[in-house]
């Protein structure tokens, strides 16, 4: 009965279903020994550690000879320490039992040898499972998304965590297991930043038409509230209702830290971003904080990085910023993916060949309506056979039956150049034929594929040889309309991924989250 009563309650402490891990696979790598000290240890029953369904945690306490490790005061009260302190990181302190170990912890002295063990198993567990959120995320992005590719992120955690054990070094685990980037570390300061910030209890603002300077309107009121709060506008304000010169500065400020257009002008996307309140930010950095885990914890020497939602890409050389470009990415209709490749060649005069879901969706309904609509596109039709197919004599039943491709040209719809990685979405890098549209400050426009301002000054950058590849060189390519290849010998990886929240000295910034992933991805980290 006695034994039944622990199992029973040991079921009671771990998470439901859902939370708990899933069998690892059958060759998890064995785990070096346990240095045991002379506190007080105890056996531990097989039958309880089954109970936790983790291969894992079976191999950690064979490491000890199925006794318990966590005698030492010291050690103990670290982890514990660690665990009431992970919502600093974004964590939820109850996905790893903080109350209840520290129920245990309150009663050390009069534990029983079962519940001593109890305690142990209980304490291991979470605190590994701790860890491997810290390291690779709580979430698996393949189970969230289709359109995430990311290499899934391996973690020995028994070695790391006995090893720490053994050395008396678990003061450092926790910082060694995160992320080192740059971002990761700038959400985590944008947190604290967060935390310091008062509660707020201020009204949605609403307003149906822009405001602009001098303007009067009952929604300034409450905009200056807003703009106080998160102290783009500093000092006392009377509260009237009219837009005056310091508001407007106010505004502009608040708009750069926003991505918006910083002209002043109050319209729909500065009123959104005003209305966004405090908690909903801080859910938006923890949610960012999440998916920079999910990301490689080691950069390449050379990288591209592109950010979705800031419309940007860097290109990065031996930690230095060597460019940076504007990108017009997918609309959320067709989202751009997140891909972690490697860049291989670039295209001078690309041909564009019609995608399925832009032949079906654009292109069948205009050709119904104008058969000279691919004409004057500068695209032909070609059969199966590869024969040209006149536009009167094209079978509107069967638009499948053919491919679509465009000739090479300044307005061909890739532009003038592409730059190829291997990817399972058909996406790539490329020039465009509407170059206006890196002026605005909305660039979710494209159809998936990532479009690069500038493009033959970045081809010329990367393919690194003034001899071969100078811009007279280039120009002279282009000019010939013949569509060339050529490999990038210099190794770039790229990373194009998705994030909508960081700080920069000191301050927040955020960007609209375009794909409206924030919320869900929150949702489901406290879920």
């Amino acid at each position: 009965m006695r034994k039944l009563y622990f199992l029973l309650l040991v079921l009671s402490l771990i998470s439901c279903k859902k939370d708990a891990p899933k069998p690892a696979p059958a060759a998890v790598k064995k785990a070096p020994p346990i240095i045991l000290t002379d506190e007080r240890k105890v056996e531990v029953d097989t039958a309880l550690l089954s109970t936790f369904k983790s291969e894992t945690l079976k191999q950690f306490y064979t490491s000890s000879e199925n006794k318990t490790v966590w005698g030492n005061l010291k050690k103990r009260q670290y982890v514990l320490s660690q665990l009431e302190k992970s919502e600093e990181l974004g964590l939820n302190p109850e996905d790893y039992k903080a109350s209840q170990l520290e129920k245990f912890e309150k009663r050390i002295s009069s534990l029983n040898d079962a519940d001593l063990a109890t305690y142990d198993i209980l304490l291991t567990y979470s605190f590994e499972k701790y860890l491997e959120h810290l390291y690779k995320g709580k979430l698996d992005p393949k189970k969230l998304y289709t359109d995430w590719d990311l290499d899934e992120k391996t973690f020995d955690v028994n070695s790391v965590l006995i090893n720490a054990f053994n050395k008396n070094k678990l003061d450092s685990i926790v910082e060694n297991v995160q992320p080192k980037s740059i971002v990761y570390k700038q959400l985590l300061k944008s947190l604290e930043i967060i935390n310091s910030f008062p509660d707020e209890d201020i009204a949605t603002i609403e307003s149906l038409k822009k405001i602009t300077l001098n303007d009067t309107n009952n929604a300034v009121i409450n905009i200056k509230k807003k703009l106080l709060f998160w102290k783009d506008m500093t000092g006392k304000d009377s509260l009237t209702d009219k837009y005056d010169q310091k508001t407007f500065e106010s505004i502009k400020k608040f708009q750069a830290r926003h991505g918006l257009a910083d002209d002043g002008v109050i319209g729909p996307g500065t009123i959104s971003a005003l209305n966004y309140s405090k908690e909903r930010r801080k859910q938006q950095i923890i949610a960012n904080l999440e998916r920079w885990r999910w990301y490689p914890n080691e950069f390449a020497e050379n990288y591209f990085l592109i950010n979705i939602p800031d419309y940007s890409l860097n290109v990065v050389e031996n930690q230095d910023t060597t460019l940076v470009r504007n990108i017009v990415v997918g609309t959320s209709k067709r989202k751009t993916p997140i891909i972690t490749s490697v860049l291989k060649t670039v295209v001078f005069n690309p041909t564009w060949t019609v995608p399925p879901t832009i032949l079906k969706e654009d292109v069948v309904p205009a050709m119904k309506r104008n058969r000279n609509y691919l004409a004057k596109k500068n695209i032909t039709i070609y059969d199966t056979s590869g024969n040209v197919v006149d536009p009167h004599a094209w079978n509107e039943n069967k638009p499948n039956n053919y491919r679509y491709v465009q000739s090479p040209g300044y307005n061909n719809s890739l532009g003038l150049m592409k730059i190829l990685f291997p990817n399972h979405h058909s996406v790539y890098l490329h020039d465009t034929n509407h170059r206006n549209y890196f002026e605005r400050n909305n660039r979710s426009l494209s159809s998936g594929c990532v479009r690069v301002e500038n493009p033959l000054e970045l081809a010329e950058h990367i393919l690194d040889d003034p001899e071969r590849f100078s811009k007279v060189k280039i120009d002279t390519i282009i000019a010939s309309k013949k569509t060339m290849s050529f490999k990038i010998t210099k190794k770039y990886a790229l990373y194009q991924w998705y994030w909508t929240a960081w700080s920069k000295k000191n301050q927040l910034i955020f960007r609209a989250d375009i794909y409206n992933l924030d919320s869900d991805l929150y949702a489901k980290l406290r879920d």
